[in-house]
């Protein structure tokens, strides 16, 4: 699974390989030149120094800076393409997992918190970042110069070389064992931060919930058993990477001992001379801290790995629902819907969890469909299958006869209109919002659209009008004036169903009126389906169906069930006819204060 992980992340450097292999190649000149200055010292010492000859030590520091400048060049060029093409690789992959949640099925999105998605989406793409980017650099400078440096000493002193090497078997196990210890902690370290990210974005989402019920402390708390969670797996790791690293260098050190008193031994035999014996130590530093940075990146492959397969897991989730291999666009559509033996279960275990059971119903073009029934009941169900949002587990849903699995699902849903209840909008302007379905829309076409919405005047009471920024999820708007934005939203996409839930229960008299003129303007001539909750939707409807455990348990219109079906009666009773007793009432207190308006004016003219 690692190796998988890690071949899929490398995949994505393919596009680069022009820059990643330049990189790669001054890597390696760099590196080269490494190998040389050891040797150039050697030099300098020997011939330069212990012969004081003066001229050839002048010559001899000139050329090392030069040296030293041509290297400083080649890490520039490793630095600034390695750099350009992780960071592409990271873009690659942000832009990849964005059009995968797009395109996943609500189904997805309905078991997946938002919290565990960022943190996929940023931190586990940064380590593949960082794995694609400075991470396989360092390993390819640390192998170059472990092995040139390793061949170059037994080319110098094979005797004392073999002696210094007999440490490397050591420091590679310590290495190795330190990244498989440290690898089970890496990924607990990222799920539990997953975990901190999702409570910060429901804290912020949920904020004036929190603060309405008083539970400021209470989530507090709750953040902070997890940040601590964090914070102790975060500090078993940190005592891994403390014990690793001295014990690395300590490993490295014993090299050094060798190195001292058994090359100083061949310097004084005159064996070995004093520009050999300097070059020797310069190559020992040299073979320690690649050691000692395999010792780090190695861990840092291992969480690399672990977010690759965390970042992979969404990339090859396969949408419930998706266009058929022969799908074909809608034409433009009249409006006839069908439902034809429909059942449909939410979760894995879709044979024994039915939300809907043998739904039969047919609506013309034009007409409108009223959905009752109690909580639960498979109302929401039905209406998010119209758009396609899930895919019934039997039976087939037509829409103009075409059966909606065999069409592409975007020529669909541009032709639907949806107006749920809780209204989604973004923090974009005003302008931005209603057009959002449509953002090729003149001025005058998102003017018109809110007019009919009932929304022109509010938004024109707003500092910059249609310009102006609305806060995130539109916070800084009241429920109804958010209701009629999303109402514009779908006037401006024309569309031949419309699809809406008219409850208006959280809005004042005043407000409720205005959205009620805006839905009536809204469902002219579009075959609708309305989650109703108020009696004048009900009576205007042409078909109402009464769910009830997901099945329709009665159907027809206002007239009819009332007479016909016991628990339209219940739902009419309890819910319904209150409706129609308060507008009563309200109609009378008119009329009273008409008379008596009426009466004070005939008084008036009388004296």
């Amino acid at each position: 699974m690692m190796r998988s992980s890690l071949r899929r992340s490398y995949r994505y450097l393919i596009p680069y390989q022009r820059l990643i292999l330049g990189a790669y190649a001054a890597t390696v000149a760099a590196q080269v030149i490494s190998l040389l200055v050891p040797q150039f010292i050697r030099w300098i010492i020997d011939q330069g120094i212990r012969q004081q000859n003066l001229r050839l030590l002048a010559w001899s520091v000139t050329g090392l800076l030069l040296l030293a400048l041509l290297k400083g060049f080649f890490t520039y060029i490793v630095g600034k393409w390695s750099e350009t093409a992780s960071q592409s690789v990271a873009y690659d992959l942000r832009n990849d997992i964005q059009r995968k949640l797009t395109s996943l099925s609500f189904s997805f999105h309905d078991t997946t918190k938002t919290g565990e998605l960022l943190s996929r989406a940023m931190q586990d793409v940064e380590r593949i970042r960082f794995l694609t980017g400075r991470a396989t650099l360092r390993i390819i400078d640390a192998v170059l110069i472990l092995v040139g440096t390793i061949a170059i000493l037994f080319w110098m002193q094979p005797h004392l070389a073999a002696l210094v090497t007999l440490a490397m078997p050591l420091l590679i196990f310590q290495a190795l064992h330190f990244g498989r210890r440290f690898r089970p902690f890496s990924l607990a370290i990222q799920k539990q931060l997953a975990v901190l990210t999702t409570m910060v974005e429901q804290n912020l989402r949920g904020t004036r919930v929190v603060k309405a019920f008083a539970q400021e402390d209470n989530e507090i708390e709750r953040f902070a058993a997890q940040n601590n969670a964090w914070l102790n797996l975060s500090i078993m790791g940190a005592r891994l990477q403390a014990v690793n690293a001295p014990l690395l260098l300590l490993i490295a050190n014993l090299g050094v001992v060798i190195i001292m008193w058994y090359g100083g031994s061949l310097v004084m035999e005159g064996a070995l001379t004093l520009g050999s014996l300097v070059a020797f130590m310069t190559y020992l530093s040299q073979l320690v801290e690649p050691v000692r940075r395999l010792g780090l990146i190695i861990p840092g492959i291992a969480i690399a790995a672990s977010s690759g397969s965390r970042v992979f897991e969404i990339l090859d989730a396969v949408p419930d629902v998706q266009d058929a291999p022969d799908a074909y666009p809608l034409p433009p559509l009249r409006g006839h819907v069908q439902f034809q033996g429909i059942s449909f279960s939410y979760g894995n275990n879709r044979k024994y969890t039915h939300v809907l059971r043998d739904i039969d119903f047919e609506v013309q073009p034009g007409q409108i469909v009223a959905l009752l029934g109690p909580t639960g009941s498979g109302k929401s169900t039905i209406i998010s299958l119209v758009p396609r949002f899930y895919d019934p587990t039997a039976g087939t849903v037509r829409i103009d006869g075409h059966d909606l699995r065999r069409v592409t699902i975007r020529s669909l849903r541009t032709q639907i209109g949806i107006v749920m209840q809780e209204t989604t909008l973004f923090a974009a302007s005003v302008r931005q919002n209603i057009g959002f379905g449509r953002p090729e829309a003149s001025e005058a076409e998102i003017i018109a659209a809110a007019k009919a919405a009932q929304a022109h005047e509010f938004i024109m009471q707003m500092t910059q009008g249609y310009d102006t920024h609305l806060g995130e999820r539109g916070v800084t708007l009241s429920g109804g004036q958010k209701q009629r934005l999303a109402i514009a939203r779908a006037l401006l996409m024309d569309p031949a169903i419309l699809i809406l839930d008219d409850a208006t229960a959280s809005v004042d008299t005043e407000t409720e009126q205005l959205i009620q003129k805006a839905f009536e303007r809204l469902m002219e001539g579009r075959t609708t389906f309305v989650i109703a909750h108020r009696l004048s939707t009900v009576r205007q409807a042409n078909l109402i169906l009464v769910l009830d455990h997901g099945r329709i348990a009665a159907h027809g219109t206002h007239d009819s069930l009332r007479r016909a079906s016991p628990l339209y009666a219940e739902i009419y009773t309890r819910q319904l006819k209150p409706q129609e007793e308060q507008a009563d009432a309200q109609g009378q207190d008119q009329r009273l204060t008409c008379s008596k308006a009426d009466g004070l004016t005939n008084q008036g003219g009388g004296a």
